[in-house]
């Protein structure tokens, strides 16, 4: 944001030399940079030239009873030349009506004689901050429409102008794309720009969350059922590959899945075809895959959890977002970007951040990433009353930084195995035992979650896998 070093450079406009007088000195005296004029045309003639020192104007005060041009005359010819340019009116305590009509014309306010230079003050000072928000805004607006976006994705950093580029260019070919990234950080986004930048763009871009949808289930929800196939397949189902021919099929944390459905994925990306579950007929698909993963999947090929052959036909063209606290430049744009979009939505009227609000929002940590940051701004602008978000509205993180964390389980020095098993434990306590999210958070497959706990003794080694499964599936209902 723009650091202002004056309270602003003002156009006093009366045909009054004693009233022009007062209000030059005023204003001079409250820290304003006031050029004052006896006619609206003088004014106006000022504005038009264009100068340095006409573009610093940042807000008009004139007399609504003037000769040759009055003050609404005035205003409607102020909002020609600057459409944003505030413009306060004086009148007659007998004639509010005009100065009603002006507000309707586009002035910003109004103040009635005789007044309290202090009221004008404060009028004059709403109208100054009314405007520097507006053109802070408008820049704000202008640059993102240059060239810190593409799609629905926003950045400046150059982090992020990298991977615009590299949707620029892959957007065009039909190579899979894999997108890796934290949590919140906008894969799908990612995803989804790739698809409508491409020559696929006019058909479908089918999204599935490969961690929502039981392993059992996935793969007839992706390769569709024939009628009869199991118990309950009462007719043929298509599967998200024919839902996605000609388009796009998105597979979300891909990581998760089960390693006896990737063999099959392999076999579909290499043949160019895919046949339902119980049926014995194999179809031609044209479908462009794009992935995604938080999870680290070399890692996870040498845990025998990924297949190796599968990755590199996956990563063909690989995309990694950074996260938001490693491109902190990012942050005033998309904070105001989603002050704009929750204040339509909510048909809220609040201008922006102050600096302090702003500070406060880039130093934060964001491990929730982009999606913690709409979040966090959608709950201060539903809960402030203030036309500018302050410093203290935006709320102070309830949890423990990772550095409190680390410093109270390292005090005594345990081991590794020992700070895995405490870790665990305090993951399991606040899901409430749910394996799923529980393994979600730790970042390793639910089966790895049920090893773990047998080595560190935290369930009873005797249980199956298939046991634990039911458990879980229990805590969900």
């Amino acid at each position: 944001m723009v650091e202002y070093t004056h309270r602003g450079s003002v156009i006093a406009v009366d045909d009054d030399p004693e009233m022009r007088s007062v209000i030059h000195d005023f204003l001079k005296k409250e820290g304003y940079q006031p050029i004052v004029f006896a006619t609206g045309h003088e004014a106006i003639d000022f504005l038009k030239t264009g100068s340095d020192e006409a573009n610093q104007i940042e807000a008009v005060i004139s007399d609504i009873q003037m000769p040759g041009m009055n003050g609404i005359e005035l205003t409607q010819q102020v909002k020609e030349i600057q459409p944003s340019l505030p413009c306060i009116l004086i009148t007659a305590f007998g004639s509010i009506e005009s100065a009603i009509e002006a507000i309707r014309k586009g002035a910003f306010d109004y103040v009635t004689k005789p007044f309290k230079l202090t009221e004008l003050t404060i009028t004059l000072d709403r109208a100054v901050a009314y405007y520097r928000l507006h053109r802070e805004n408008s820049i704000l607006r202008s640059e993102i429409k240059k060239s810190f976006s593409k799609g629905s994705l926003i950045g400046k950093s150059k982090s992020m102008q990298q991977v615009f580029d590299l949707i620029e260019r892959v957007s065009h070919v039909n190579a899979n794309v894999l997108i890796t990234g934290e949590s919140g950080t906008g894969k799908e986004m990612v995803a989804r720009t790739i698809h409508n930048m491409g020559p696929r763009a006019n058909q479908p871009f089918i999204a599935v969350n490969c961690t929502a949808i039981p392993d059992t289930l996935l793969e007839s929800e992706l390769f569709g059922h024939a009628k009869g196939s199991f118990t309950g397949a009462i007719q043929r189902k298509k599967g998200l590959f024919e839902e996605a021919h000609g388009g796009t099929l998105f597979l979300d944390e891909i990581g998760d899945m089960d390693i006896g459905l990737q063999a099959k994925l392999l076999r579909v990306l290499q043949e160019k075809k895919i046949r339902a579950v119980g049926d014995n007929i194999s179809k031609d698909i044209d479908v462009r895959i794009i992935t995604a993963t938080h999870k680290d999947l070399k890692a996870a090929i040498r845990e025998n959890l990924f297949r190796e052959d599968l990755y590199y036909r996956l990563a063909v063209i690989p995309i990694v977002i950074p996260p938001l606290r490693h491109r902190k430049e990012d942050i005033p744009i998309l904070a105001n970007h989603f002050l704009q979009k929750c204040c339509a939505q909510n048909k809220l009227n609040i201008k922006g951040f102050s600096q302090g609000a702003m500070n406060v929002l880039i130093n934060m940590r964001w491990d929730g990433n982009v999606r913690e940051l709409e979040n966090m701004v959608e709950r201060i602008a539903v809960m402030t009353n203030k036309p500018v978000i302050q410093e203290t509205d935006i709320p102070v993180p309830e949890m423990a930084s990772v550095e409190d964390f680390y410093g109270e389980a390292t005090r005594d020095m345990p081991s590794i195995e020992q700070l895995e098993k405490r870790y665990i434990q305090v993951v399991l306590e606040k899901t409430g035992g749910k394996k799923d999210k529980a393994a979600h958070i730790l970042g390793i497959n639910r089966r790895t979650l049920y090893r773990k706990e047998r080595e560190y003794g935290l369930i009873d080694p005797s249980l199956s896998d298939e046991h634990l499964d039911q458990v879980d599936k229990v805590k969900d209902e």
